[in-house]
Formats: C-alpha cells, structure tokens, sequence
C-alpha cells in the first residue's frame, strides 16, 4: 500500500470497512445481549473488562464495560505497535476501538434488560443457553474478520506479543491467555461459573477453527486427460492459478499421460468443471479439500493485476 490515499478510494477498501464493521457489530451484539447480563467470563478482554467493572462497583465506583474494553484495547494496541511493528495494520486497529461504542450503540438501541423476563437473570434464562448463544456468534464474527485479515484485537494481540517474544506457538498463547483472564473472574463470579467460563473459552477456540476451515477451504484437484495443454491453459490464462504437470503411466494399460495437479477455490473448480463439460473434454478428476495454503499461492492473482 504505497499511496494510502488512493487505497482509500479504492472498493477493495470499502468492501472490507464494512465487513469488518458488521462483524464488530455482531461480536458487540453477543457481548452486549449474553455475555453481560449473565456474567460470563470467557477468555477475552471484554471478560476481563467485566470482572475490572464489577470489581470497581464494590468500591462504589461506576465503570461502563464499554469504558474499559477501549481503554484496555487502546493500550494493547500501543504495545502492539511498538513490540510488533507497523506490520500488525490499521485493521486490528479500528476493530479494536469500535467494540466499545458498538456495545453502547445497542445498549441505546435495544437494552438487555428489556430482553429478561421477570425471574431470569439473563436474556436467555439458562447459563448455559446464554454461553452457546456467545460463542456461536462471537465464533462467527471472529471467523468472518480473520477471513480478510483483520482481528478483534484485545486477546489477539496479547497473543501475537507472547508469541513473538517467548515463542510460544500462537495457539498455545491464546489458550494459556485466555484461561488466566478467566480464573480473574473468581473475584466476581462462584466457582462454578468460572468453570462454565473456561468451557466456553475452549469451545470458542474449537468454534473458530471450523468456521474458519470453511471459508478457507481450497480443493486440489488432480486431472488426468489426454486435452491436458486446453485444461492447462483455461487454468493459468482464466483463473490466473498455476498448476504442476506430472508425467505418469496407467497400472492397467501402461500408457504414458499427463497429470495437472492446481489449488483452486470452491468457485474456480466449479468454473473448471463447467469448462470440460462445455468443451466436451474428457477426462478422470479427483479433488480433495485442503484447509490451510501457504506461501505464493494466494499472491498468484496479484501477479496478473487482479489486486484491487
């Protein structure tokens, strides 16, 4: 990004603004509707938020959770940019301080008090209804924001920095992070939903990585055909993808053929399958979903001027 100005002007910039705010909008909705109202005290800032809030009002000081999940996040970010380097982006940035008012903007538009009915504590009646409800939507919104790159900040870049400095691995800082911002809640909350607290922060963490093996999900395909330089082109010229090409012989016949081997997204197979049946090639295909790619496959776009 070498004239910020210009990215501003640019969809790629918009499009991912507003997905990063509805995400937020959907995280600031999970904690503002299940997570305070019954207490719950997951492995996050906003969890610790509430216990640094409801410790504050036993000294008869009055501290909005929204307050102090920006102040917390305003500092994390600082150390984050002094420890981790300009690297870490301004997306994690504007996340992180919109949670806040996000979770004011629907205290003001609907408040959870006149969700709970007479004799509940909480929206949803049932301690353990309300830490479903969070962890689903929480999940989804993390997994949505992780998907272009961004994060919620708060426990993330807690995360980053162990990790960077003690080099642990990442998902190991998360987990040890979270669990020790959960037992604070021994301060507000009995034994029992702390317990319910440590719960919900490791099916939160097991919540993540499905939604987020999902929409990363690639399929590599294998390709056998005797029209295998038409496939080879439609894949290099029209999805812009590169592929690998192994000469290989049948155990049946013996013959010598040509395999083609690409990573494609679930849209681009679905654009390749379409292609053979159009152009009446035949062939023998097998693909297979992979979850995590590294390296230069997501650049190969970028090389032919597809980045925005």
């Amino acid at each position: 990004m070498t004239n910020p100005l210009k990215y501003l002007a640019t969809f790629k910039f918009w499009k991912e603004l507003f997905i990063m705010t509805f995400g937020m909008l959907m995280a600031a909705a999970a904690v503002n509707y299940f997570m305070i109202p019954s207490k719950l005290v997951l492995g996050s800032i906003t969890g610790l938020s509430i216990v640094i809030s409801n410790i504050a009002a036993s000294f008869g000081v009055t501290l909005k959770v929204s307050l102090v999940i920006t102040v917390i996040n305003a500092i994390l970010l600082l150390l984050a940019w002094l420890l981790i380097g300009k690297e870490f982006g301004a997306k994690t940035v504007y996340t992180a301080l919109i949670l806040g008012p996000l979770i004011e903007f629907w205290q003001k538009v609907l408040p959870y008090e006149k969700l709970i009915e007479p004799g509940q504590t909480s929206v949803m009646g049932d301690i353990w209804f309300d830490l479903l409800a969070f962890v689903l939507i929480v999940s989804m919104s993390q997994t949505i924001l992780f998907h272009i790159n961004a994060s919620t900040g708060g426990l993330d870049i807690l995360a980053k920095i162990v990790n960077k400095y003690l080099h642990f691995d990442i998902g190991t800082s998360v987990t040890v992070a979270g669990a020790i911002i959960c037992c604070t809640a021994f301060a507000i909350n009995p034994f029992r939903l702390v317990v319910i607290g440590l719960i919900g922060t490791w099916v939160n963490g097991l919540a993540i990585d499905y939604f987020t093996a999902g929409m990363n999900r690639r399929k590599r395909v294998c390709i056998i055909s005797d029209n295998h330089e038409a496939i080879r082109e439609y894949i290099v010229d029209t999805l812009h993808r590169g592929c690998s090409m192994y000469e290989m012989a049948g155990g049946y016949k013996g013959e010598k053929k040509i395999e083609i081997q690409a990573l494609l997204t679930k849209d681009e197979f679905a654009g390749l399958m379409e292609f053979l049946k159009k152009s009446n090639i035949h062939s023998f295909i097998t693909a297979g979903n992979v979850s995590e790619v590294y390296g230069l496959w997501n650049d190969k776009k970028k090389k032919h001027g597809h980045n925005e």
